[in-house]
């Protein structure tokens, strides 16, 4: 296992490397900006995943957040879930992870939340980037139909456009990121 401000420093040096594309683009939230962070292009990356693991355990952990499962809307939030249950695991600690569905399922046992049950367990909602909170607050409120105790939105990056304030003033949880844009050199 890498040290901490190890893992942190290459995972940065692989986001600016790989994941931010410069160029006019039209974000998920239908917001215009002049870059993009395609972080999959971290998330799904043979080394890349592993720093996100463990950068964004050390980023709860630092917080003080105590947690059993981790997870978020697909399909952003799955390769973080992942891998923050795979350097839990690395750690030996047994933490899980979930994924919530756009929608309800309609068949089978018709859930939102999948995966090891949230019920009445202590969550993380996990977002590999956010802008407006749309999807982590989707997350939340799934999550929280299904009976799991919300403790904290955590994401890798935070592009400063209110997601912050508007998931902590909705949810009455902490907003935690790894970086800011302001790390990346990315302005609006």
């Amino acid at each position: 296992m890498t040290s901490n401000s190890d893992a942190r420093a290459r995972l940065l040096d692989l986001i600016m490397e790989l994941a931010v594309v410069r160029g006019k683009v039209t974000l998920s939230s239908g917001k215009e900006a002049d870059y993009y962070v395609d972080l999959r292009r971290i998330t799904l990356h043979h080394e890349a995943s592993r720093l996100v693991g463990q950068v964004m355990l050390e980023l709860l952990d630092g917080a003080g957040i105590e947690f059993a499962t981790a997870g978020g809307l697909t399909m952003g939030a799955d390769p973080v879930g992942t891998a923050l249950m795979h350097a839990a695991g690395d750690a030996g600690r047994e933490i899980d992870a979930f994924v919530v569905r756009k929608a309800q399922k309609s068949y089978g046992m018709g859930r939102q939340v999948e995966g090891p049950g949230v019920e009445g367990r202590d969550v993380v909602v996990l977002e590999d980037t956010s802008t407006t909170g749309g999807s982590a607050l989707t997350a939340v409120e799934a999550v929280r139909r299904a009976g799991g105790n919300v403790k904290a939105v955590a994401v890798i990056v935070d592009r400063d456009t209110g997601a912050k304030e508007r998931i902590e003033n909705e949810t009455g949880v902490p907003y935690l990121f790894a970086f800011g844009k302001d790390e990346l050199g990315l302005d609006d």
